[in-house]
């Protein structure tokens, strides 16, 4: 009688409060808090980090469209870009020209061959741009669709550790039950804190990022296009 005395004034004076709850939760329940914590803290941290470098990857295309449409040859462009760390449409055109310039200096004598090459290289290049673009994303997708999970896996756990220590008391009261019951509740709360940003966050970047890839593959195509007219004449020019 006094251990179930013992117990009952414990859970009486339990801290119902989100950081008691937390400290009161068995090892396992704690465990998942802990690793959907800081699940959702990487999570903000790439949500930030994706933010910040889409706003400069943006502003780089907007930049180098309106240089590259100035007017300004070719030639002037690939020198003043050509020594320099690029990246969107800048790397595009390094990658094609580079493999221009490097064709004729060792006489290619195929348009088609050299056209080839050229948008090769400019697919290489526009993978690996994306690549960055979508690197870390399959995190967020991950959190987003695990947490809850993983959460509801904590709950079960913290509900039956609740279930078994009412059995052993013998008590059945709201305040023998509510405090284990919410220590269990909490995981799934807290995986649904993760998930719920990491889904949003994941739809939003992955829609960005196919966008800037559809404005990369389209100056691609306009630029694959302007080197071939080239190519055209320069071809009959050696004829």
């Amino acid at each position: 009688m006094n251990d179930v005395a013992q117990t009952a004034l414990a859970a009486h004076g339990s801290d119902m409060s989100l950081m008691g709850l937390f400290w009161q939760a068995g090892f396992v329940v704690k465990f998942v808090m802990l690793g959907l914590l800081s699940a959702s803290v990487w999570s903000w941290a790439i949500i930030f980090d994706k933010w910040a470098r889409f706003g400069r990857f943006r502003r780089q295309l907007n930049t180098f469209e309106s240089t590259f449409w100035s007017g300004q040859s070719l030639e002037e462009l690939y020198h003043t870009l050509s020594d320099r760390k690029t990246s969107g449409m800048g790397a595009l055109f390094v990658a094609a020209m580079r493999e221009w310039k490097k064709s004729f200096e060792k006489g290619a004598r195929s348009p088609i061959g050299l056209q080839t090459r050229i948008e090769k290289a400019m697919d290489v290049t526009m993978a690996r741009e994306m690549d960055e673009l979508e690197s870390r994303l399959g995190f967020l997708a991950t959190v987003g669709s695990a947490s809850p999970f993983i959460g509801l896996f904590g709950t079960v756990v913290g509900i039956m550790t609740a279930f078994q220590g009412i059995a052993a008391s013998e008590q059945t009261s709201l305040a023998v039950v509510a405090p284990g019951i919410a220590e269990a509740l909490l995981a799934t709360a807290i995986g649904l804190v993760a998930a719920i940003p990491a889904v949003i966050a994941y739809n939003k970047l992955s829609a960005d990022a196919g966008k800037l890839g559809m404005r990369l593959e389209a100056f691609a195509d306009e630029f694959s296009s302007i080197l071939s007219r080239q190519i055209d004449e320069k071809a009959s020019a050696g004829r």
